[in-house]
């Protein structure tokens, strides 16, 4: 059993934290504005006044939290996790934040004699609740070895990517792949619905042959079914979308697709499903899948 922090017990970050209590993990919370979810706090876990409180009591530090600036204040704040560590313990970021910036917060934290992982995840609330996460990791072997037994009870597929910062790199890629995917398959169902094909019965036929995707599956049922309540808010991905282009900026490269996505998400209620991106497409079409 390792006694574990775990900052950010959000949509995401409570069903993993439950994972490794499950596991046999001890865990260590911080209070927040909002109640910390019920089940934890019943399962044993340790309700403390700071991360620094946290860092303190702990071996790892894991932070799942929205944004870069979050982790930032998180690990680096006013009692944050920094000034509570003490050399040989191991902090572990699984948000999904700024690659370059996540070199800087590995470097202060080897500073200080202690390993930093960044594993960013994939799989969103489904994956989390049913522990069938993607996990991309970047950072030194030893410290991913240490940390493998604690990924296992969240994801499935689990891989060293490279050093700090490839696994926040990964996840950048990863989030490419699937906004782009997401307008695909939204653009598809607009055209079949438009043209007078039951939408429900063209997603049937095409998760069968080339075109059948995990998002085919999950968003396009949501779109046809309209159930967009947040699994992974569309704001969230637009954050995704801006380390990409921002990116792309720096190394000098175009990625025009993800640009055009990102605009038609800005037509798009940020706090609703990123699978609501079909809206902004049936307001140009003057069409709603059903």
């Amino acid at each position: 059993m390792s006694k574990i922090g775990f900052i950010g017990v959000g949509i995401m970050g409570n069903p993993m934290a439950g994972h490794l209590q499950a596991g046999g993990h001890q865990l260590y919370l911080v209070r927040h504005r909002s109640p910390l979810p019920q089940a934890l706090l019943d399962g044993g876990a340790v309700a403390c006044d700071s991360a620094k409180a946290v860092a303190e009591q702990t071996e790892i530090v894991i932070t799942m939290v929205p944004d870069t600036p979050h982790v930032d204040q998180v690990l680096f704040g006013e009692d944050g996790v920094a000034s509570g560590l003490s050399p040989g313990k191991l902090v572990i970021d699984m948000s999904s934040i700024s690659p370059s910036e996540t070199k800087s917060f590995a470097l202060r934290i080897n500073q200080l004699g202690c390993d930093y992982l960044d594993a960013p995840v994939s799989g969103g609330e489904v994956g989390a609740k049913s522990a069938s996460l993607t996990i991309m990791v970047g950072g030194p072997g030893s410290a991913f070895e240490k940390a493998r037994p604690l990924f296992e009870l969240m994801g499935k597929n689990i891989t060293l990517v490279g050093g700090n910062g490839a696994g926040q790199t990964c996840k950048v890629a990863n989030q490419i792949v699937v906004a782009l995917t997401i307008e695909a398959v939204g653009e598809a169902l607009l055209f079949a619905s438009r043209a007078g094909v039951d939408p429900a019965a063209v997603r049937e036929a095409l998760m069968g042959g080339f075109a059948g995707s995990k998002i085919l599956e999950v968003h396009g049922e949501r779109m046809i079914k309209r159930t967009f309540d947040p699994g992974f808010r569309i704001a969230l991905h637009q954050k995704d979308l801006n380390l990409a282009l921002t990116g792309a900026r720096e190394l000098g490269l175009s990625l025009p697709n993800t640009a055009t996505t990102q605009e038609l998400f800005n037509a798009c209620d940020g706090n609703l499903d990123h699978s609501a991106l079909v809206q902004a497409l049936e307001a140009l079409a003057s069409h709603e899948i059903a």
